[in-house]
C-alpha cells in the first residue's frame, strides 16, 4: 500500500544535471534512512547514497564530489541531485526505505530511468 513515489528522470547530455526525488509517506519516511541505488541493464543493483533519519548523508565513492542527496523532512520527500553526469551513470535510479524500528520492512520505488548520452 504504502509505496515510495519517484520522479526526475529523464534524457540529458553528458556534463549536465538532474535531480531526482522521491515521496514517501510520512509515518515511514520519518522513521527510515532514505537512500537512492541504481541499476544499469545487465548490472547488479549497487548503493549510490544514504541519508539517515537524522540527517547524516554518505554517498558512494564513484559519485563523491558529483552527486548530493538530501532530504525535506516537512516534504517527506528525499533528492538527489546529480552534476556532472556521465554516460556511465546511466541506470534506473531507485529510492529505498529503510525503517530503524523493528516491525516495519524496507519499500523500494518503482524506479526511474536516467539516460546520459554523450
Amino acid at each position: 500500500q504504502v509505496q515510495l513515489v519517484e520522479s526526475g528522470g529523464g534524457l540529458v547530455q553528458a556534463g549536465g544535471s538532474l535531480r531526482l526525488s522521491c515521496a514517501a509517506s510520512r509515518s515511514i519516511f520519518s522513521i527510515s534512512d532514505m537512500g537512492w541505488y541504481r541499476q544499469a541493464p545487465g548490472k547488479q543493483r549497487e548503493w549510490v547514497a544514504t541519508v539517515t533519519s537524522g540527517g547524516s548523508t554518505r554517498h558512494a565513492d564513484f559519485v563523491k564530489g558529483r552527486f548530493t542527496i538530501s532530504r525535506d523532512n516537512p516534504k517527506n520527500t528525499v533528492y538527489l541531485q546529480m552534476n556532472s553526469l556521465e554516460p556511465e551513470d546511466t541506470a534506473v535510479y531507485y529510492c529505498n526505505a529503510r525503517p530503524t524500528i523493528v516491525g516495519y520492512h524496507e519499500r523500494w520505488g518503482q524506479g526511474t530511468l536516467v539516460t546520459v548520452s554523450s
